[in-house]
Formats: structure tokens, C-alpha cells, sequence
């Protein structure tokens, strides 16, 4: 129902909120009042709060993803490459979460701060792992990645990079995240049985 201006009003009410405001603290009531529609009315599209919650972080990091799926089917390119590039859209989605929540961070507690990137990282995997998992698939049918769980080593890239990238459930110095990520290209390489360095061009997206 995206698109309908009554859904995007409410998305809007509650994304202006939640700057200065903690997301447990805000009411559907509240929302309804900002705006400006009847409470009735949010019901009609959302059963819950979280459930605007989630249709707002979609909403947020619905433009990176795409672009991210359209790439990673381009399949006359390297799957390897395409991997780079969900990785690539992995961060950029990380940095404009962070860059939203900069504004609110004073307000927001640590423990609001968690949920909220809980919220991200759900909806970022859930999106990006059977993309991912299909370039991994594609990779093994033409013989350059050999390993036997590509559902699970999807889901395994996309934890260590929502987690380490966001920097907000485990923080992290920088030289921790870029330590981190050379381990996660090792492990990848030693798994799918790739040669020492070969996917090193990883580290740069």
C-alpha cells in the first residue's frame, strides 16, 4: 500500500517522532495526531506500532536494495563481483541508517538504539539474503565458489556485515571493523575454496 498518501503521512508522523523521541515512549495516538488523520484510520493500514516501524525502515532503505537486486541479477558479471556489490549496499544502507540517527542518539537510550537497529538488521537480511544465497548458488553451478551451504553462508555474510558496519549492537574501533572484515574475506575464501587473496577486492567496497 505504499504510495497511498494516507500510509506515507503516518510514515512520515512517525519517523519525525522518533527524533526526539524514544520509539517505546511514542503512542499510535500521538502518530495519529502528527499526522493529522483519525486513529482509526492507522489501523486501517497497520494492526500494530511495530508493524509502522517496520514500514518506515522500509521505506527508508527501499532505494539502496533495489539498486543492490537489480545488480545482483546482473548475471554476465562475475559472482564474486555481485557479491561486492550486496556488500557495497549493505554499507551504504548502514551509513544512512546511522546518518538518520544521529539527530535522535542524544534522546534515544542505548536500549532504544538496539531495538531500532534490530528492526534494520531484520528487515536488511531477510531482503538481501536470497539475493545474496543466488549469486552463491549461480557461483557454484559454473564452478568458482565450492561450498555446500549457500542459504547459511548468505545469512552468515550479512549478520557479520549488519553488525560490524552499523557498529551500534557490538561497537567497534575502525581498525576492529577493517580486522573483522579481513577475517570474514578469509573465512570466504578459505570456504568456498578460493585462493589466499584472490578475494581481498571485497575489503574495498
Amino acid at each position: 500500500m505504499s504510495g497511498n498518501a494516507k500510509y506515507d503521512k503516518i510514515l512520515d508522523a512517525l519517523q519525525a517522532l522518533l527524533e526526539n523521541r524514544n520509539m517505546q515512549t511514542i503512542t499510535v495516538s500521538e502518530i495519529a495526531q502528527v499526522a493529522g488523520i483519525g486513529k482509526g484510520s492507522i489501523y486501517y493500514y497497520f494492526n500494530s506500532k511495530d508493524a509502522i516501524m517496520e514500514a518506515l525502515i522500509e521505506r527508508n532503505y527501499k532505494k539502496p536494495l533495489e539498486i543492490a537486486k537489480n545488480l545482483a541479477k546482473q548475471t554476465d558479471v562475475p559472482p564474486f563481483t555481485r557479491m561486492a556489490m550486496i556488500l557495497q549496499a549493505c554499507r551504504n544502507s548502514s551509513i544512512e541508517y546511522i546518518r538518520q540517527n544521529t539527530a535522535a542518539t542524544s534522546a534515544a537510550s542505548a536500549q532504544e538504539q538496539a531495538y531500532l537497529h534490530q528492526k534494520y538488521i531484520q528487515y536488511l537480511i531477510s531482503e538481501l539474503k536470497p539475493e545474496l544465497a543466488a549469486i552463491i548458488k549461480q557461483g557454484i553451478a559454473i564452478g568458482e565458489i565450492h561450498f555446500d551451504y549457500p542459504d547459511a553462508l548468505a545469512e552468515i555474510v550479512l549478520i557479520v556485515l549488519t553488525v560490524e558496519i552499523g557498529n551500534t549492537l557490538a561497537p567497534s574501533s575502525q581498525e576492529e571493523i577493517e580486522e573483522t572484515m579481513r577475517a570474514l574475506v578469509a573465512l570466504l575464501e578459505k570456504g568456498t575454496e578460493n585462493p589466499v587473496g584472490s578475494l581481498n577486492f571485497l575489503l574495498s567496497f
